[in-house]
């Protein structure tokens, strides 16, 4: 079992940038593909990204292609997301999730973080 705790969310304006950070416990985080999903007010929950065990194959949905980018470091149980020109319909709650299994990189995963709100204005 694996639990995942994001952080640096924020207020930014459009054209900014913004890094987020998901950090899991235990010791087989390499073991783990990781994703981030996101969730705006009224809508449902959406896939951004995804990257697998060692890092060497990642997916983005076409909203953010060329403008975020997924990493990880094992070394440190952490992913990240880098978010570049946020435009305000990045606005939502992103949350990183956690699942031993790449078949299916879009959508299913076992453990999910809390959330970090992420508000881009105009």
């Amino acid at each position: 079992q694996v639990q995942l705790v994001e952080s640096g969310g924020g207020l930014v304006q459009a054209g900014d940038s913004l890094r987020l950070s998901c950090a899991a416990s235990g010791r087989t985080f390499s073991s783990y593909a990781m994703g981030w999903f996101r969730q705006a007010p009224g809508k449902e929950r959406e896939f951004v990204t995804a990257i697998d065990w060692s890092g060497g194959d990642t997916y983005y949905a076409d909203s953010v292609e060329g403008r975020f980018t997924i990493s990880r470091d094992n070394a440190k149980n952490t992913v990240y997301l880098q978010m570049n020109s946020l435009k305000p319909e990045d606005t939502a709650v992103y949350y990183c999730a956690a699942d031993r299994d790449f078949t299916d990189p879009t959508k299913k995963y076992d453990y999910w973080g809390q959330g970090t709100q992420v508000t881009v204005s105009s």
